[in-house]
């Protein structure tokens, strides 16, 4: 985990975050520790929004200075292929939220450890996830989410999935997430973070393959 990198992030020092981005990047670090160093500077954020430290502006810049890192990263992660796919998942943040970052590092986790993954991206509506779902084929869908105002949009889209009659196990990951959370969405099960959805989704498919 880079200090320097969660405390620029977290006192929305742009420069300083891309510039030492570059440097890790340059130097060796791993791309998935600078995006997990991401993750945690969004998660004080988070908290600093949900106690009124900070405002929606500043959310929005962190969420920009964010984006701007993932540009960065990502051609960096080296996408598996070639590889035979052991399941297919459609992953997304849900309606209302824009953060990625977190999605970003459970869609790569994912894909290394052999899953095929439709990235839906952000502010994605539920009908969006049903439609995806039902092209794709896919029989787990993972809804990212940061703030609690994701929590209704997550319910709405495992709602819209059952309605659709849609044969599928739903995750829920993100910022506040826990498990009276995934109660009240209806999810199958909540990630706590990148590796505890690799897990889960493996286990799902273990399941699905005793059964047939």
């Amino acid at each position: 985990m880079s200090k320097q990198l969660i405390e620029a992030i977290t006192d929305m020092r742009e420069e300083d975050a891309l510039l030492l981005t570059s440097q890790l990047l340059n130097g060796g670090v791993e791309p998935i520790v600078v995006l997990e160093s991401c993750r945690q500077a969004m998660g004080i954020i988070g908290k600093r929004f949900e106690t009124g430290e900070c405002f929606i502006p500043e959310l929005i810049l962190a969420g920009e200075i964010l984006s701007q890192i993932s540009a960065v990263v990502k051609p960096h992660l080296q996408q598996t292929g070639g590889t035979k796919k052991i399941g297919k998942v459609v992953l997304g943040t849900v309606q209302g939220d824009i953060h990625d970052i977190a999605k970003d590092i459970v869609g790569f986790m994912l894909d290394v450890n052999g899953f095929e993954v439709t990235d839906l991206g952000v502010d994605v509506p539920p009908e969006k996830f049903v439609d995806t779902v039902k092209q794709t084929g896919a029989t787990i869908v993972a809804l990212s989410g940061f703030l609690t105002l994701a929590f209704d949009p997550m319910k709405f889209t495992v709602e819209a999935l059952k309605q659709a009659g849609l044969d599928v196990k739903v995750m829920i990951g993100g910022g506040q997430i826990d498990d009276q959370i995934r109660q009240y969405t209806g999810a199958d099960a909540y990630g706590r973070d990148a590796m505890a959805a690799v897990a889960l989704a493996k286990s799902w498919i273990q399941e699905v393959e005793n059964v047939h």
